[in-house]
């Protein structure tokens, strides 16, 4: 009874704010009242409300939160213990301006709310865009028209309707909020359309013609009603009236510098040593004699096990939705010059691992970074980075490579099996379970399950991906001259050309974690006398990760037109509807996919995690033991409780490796180089070994 009051007392709360802030000095009699509403438990859905007296209506109502339009009196899911704030003006152009907080009451309320500007932080340092902080370029987008589809507020993608009448002639001026044009549904009610910007009517839509938001099989763009083009171009703005920009992110350029340097520097190796790659991926090179534990192919399935995960099926459907068809070709290119980093950084696993007596590996980028450096008289340089690197790496391994798959797969398996909804705990314990079950046996049992996963889940995928693309043969040229069109010559709403770049190269980069030096920890543990091979063998991995399931993810958006009837949000949800306009239970097969990508995914990142965790507290078994458990426990947290500010912390840890790692790859890039060099002479003089079986079969 008490805490129900408490609730209700919390839920009638109101700010009055003074009327003293106005642009003239007075407010002529108009004051606010602000309501705040936390509503539940869970995190990032607070609610506020503006109530105006006096002052002239329309009122405009300018939120922190861009996602609140300005003709908005409440905004809603806002984070429950940080500051907000908001700008009331009427006609007359009187303004007050006052901050807010919605109370945090829940335990994880007030831990996210504490997370978040650490997050803020953090993500100020990775996406800072310097190229626009120096005066380069412009980041604000702009457009020479708007684009005028129907309303997805007040329509149905599958709802059509008899376009009526035209309200306004073809070439005149319109102002925002003009009535336009009249739809008439099947039920002979009248819908009207309005203008959404002041400029020329550009009438595109014929009366008599039926319209819907779906767009036509095989046009790969949304239907438009018209467009409204401007006098000069305008910044386009977020719904809160802040001006959109498309920054360069500096862990993209990071990243992406790295991908193309290693490129040059090694002579186009992704090109050269890809048939070599995959020799030694089905076991030609595999020396039973040679120190380490697992095979070439299993550290390859390990390292992509990893790769291969929720970014490829949610994260590629937010990057189209948000850059276009087009982000697709700049995607599969930045995963082609990413073979060339991941070759360098496993290189330099395997050469300065450990074998300790009892035949355990320690390698990645940890010893590489301490040892490498040490070498060239950078000891205290290698030092720092080492350690930067494995604080990051278990970090990581605990958020984006655990608890963010564990949450997404319970989310969407949960969809498709009802009777799971609201018991996240057991899910968890479950999925712990079935995780713990592998990872307890080290890397020589994770590399038994990826080396038969992986093959399953991609061959799975893809064969779905195959049979929505096949539904639409026929309109394959258009699909990828959309993609080609759309990645040189992008529309203004999309964000421009940097825009469509950045967002197709930020989620290659992000997706394969090429320069993020996991792979380098999983390929330490490879059956090998020659380092190099294990780059050899890594080339692959971008390959099948970006250049094959990003793009087919992408494909069968773009291929059943979901990449433009969506906002972005929801990723997973965007990629299962794609699925299921082909065949009703396709996603159900999707759900299936997530949940083998999450545990992947998750088995892998555990031995990462592991791997940074010894380098920092030291090799005992007993201290690798409590590191696996509390692995465990964080599985069972990520699928049980929402932790939306820690997730994106620790994600973007992962990213934040590459710093480390890139710099000390920069630095033995002369090493990496000639070593390659020293084994392509052996490779072409026949000194390497090949295992027996291939040469009986003449191959």
């Amino acid at each position: 009874m008490i805490k129900s009051r408490l609730f209700a007392l919390v839920a009638l709360l109101f700010i009055t704010f003074s009327n003293t802030s106005a642009q003239n000095g007075s407010s002529n009699g108009m004051s606010v009242t602000i309501a705040l509403h936390n509503p539940s438990s869970e995190i990032n859905d607070g609610v506020a409300k503006v109530e105006v007296t006096g002052g002239v209506a329309p009122y405009q109502y300018k939120w922190s939160n861009i996602n609140t339009p300005l003709d908005d009196a409440e905004s809603v899911g806002l984070i429950e213990g940080m500051e907000h704030s908001v700008t009331v003006s009427d006609a007359n152009g009187t303004k007050i301006s006052k901050t807010f907080k919605i109370p945090a009451e829940s335990i994880t309320e007030i831990f996210n709310s504490k997370v978040q500007p650490a997050v803020d932080v953090l993500g100020a340092v990775l996406f800072w865009d310097a190229f626009a902080t120096a005066g380069l370029y412009d980041p604000v987008v702009y457009a020479s028209h708007r684009n005028l589809p129907l309303s997805a507020k007040d329509i149905t993608s599958d709802q059509k309707y008899t376009f009526k009448k035209w309200l306004v002639a073809d070439g005149s001026r319109v102002k925002a909020g003009d009535k336009i044009a009249v739809l008439e549904s099947n039920a002979n009610q009248e819908f009207f359309v309005y203008a959404t910007a002041e400029g020329a009517l550009e009438q595109v839509t014929k009366e008599g013609t039926i319209v819907s938001r779906k767009p036509e099989t095989g046009s790969f763009k949304s239907p438009l009603v018209a467009k409204i083009n401007f006098d000069t171009p305008q910044p386009l703005l977020h719904p809160n009236g802040d001006v959109k920009t498309k920054n360069i992110p500096f862990i993209v350029i990071w990243l992406i510098l790295g991908s193309i340097f290693f490129t040059l520097r090694l002579k186009f190796v992704n090109i050269r040593g890809f048939k070599h790659s995959l020799d030694l991926a089905r076991g030609k090179y595999d020396d039973p004699n040679a120190p380490g534990t697992i095979t070439h192919f299993q550290a390859m399935a390990t390292a992509v096990s990893a790769t291969v995960g929720l970014g490829n099926i949610a994260g590629v459907a937010v990057a189209i939705s948000l850059g276009g068809a087009g982000a697709t070709f700049w995607m599969f290119l930045a995963g082609f010059f990413g073979m060339s980093l991941k070759f360098a950084e496993c290189t330099l696993g395997v050469k300065y691992r450990i074998i300790d007596e009892d035949g355990r590996i320690f390698g990645g980028p940890m010893n590489y970074l301490r040892y490498g450096l040490e070498k060239r008289n950078l000891k205290k340089l290698g030092k720092f980075l080492a350690i930067l690197f494995a604080v990051l790496g278990v970090g990581a391994s605990f958020g984006g490579g655990n608890m963010l798959q564990s949450n997404q797969a319970f989310k969407i398996v949960s969809e498709e099996l009802p009777f799971l909804q609201g018991h996240g705990f057991w899910f968890g314990v479950g999925f712990a379970l079935l995780v713990g079950a592998v990872i307890i046996g080290g890397i020589k049992s994770i590399a038994k399950v990826t080396a038969k996963v992986v093959p399953i889940m991609a061959i799975f995928y893809v064969v779905g991906c195959l049979v929505v693309i096949g539904y639409h043969f026929e309109f394959i040229g258009g699909a990828f001259m959309a993609i080609v069109d759309g990645a040189f010559s992008a529309e203004a709403l999309k964000g421009g050309f940097i825009g469509v770049l950045i967002i197709g190269l930020q989620r290659a980069a992000f997706s394969s974690e090429a320069g993020v030096g996991s792979a380098a920890i999983a390929h330490s543990a490879s059956k090998t006398n020659h380092p190099i091979a294990d780059g050899f063998t890594s080339l692959v991995e971008p390959f099948i990760d970006t250049m094959l399931v990003c793009t087919m993810t992408a494909l069968v958006l773009i291929f059943t037109g979901m990449h433009e009837t969506s906002s972005g949000l929801g990723g997973v949800e965007l990629t299962a509807d794609a699925f299921g306009s082909v065949v009703s239970w396709f996603p159900s097969v999707l759900a299936i996919a997530v949940f083998l990508f999450a545990f992947s995914t998750m088995v892998s990142w555990s031995y990462y995690g592991m791997r940074s965790w010894s380098y920092l507290f030291g090799r005992s078994k007993k201290l690798e033991l409590v590191y696996k458990v509390l692995y465990l426990l964080f599985v069972v947290l990520g699928a049980s409780v929402s932790l939306g500010a820690v997730l994106s912390f620790a994600d973007m840890m992962i990213l934040a490796m590459s710093f480390p790692n890139i710099i000390g790859l920069y630095i033995m890039a002369p090493e990496i180089n000639a070593d390659m060099k020293a084994y392509w002479k052996k490779l072409k003089e026949g000194k390497l070994y090949i295992n027996p079986k291939f040469i009986k079969s003449n191959d």
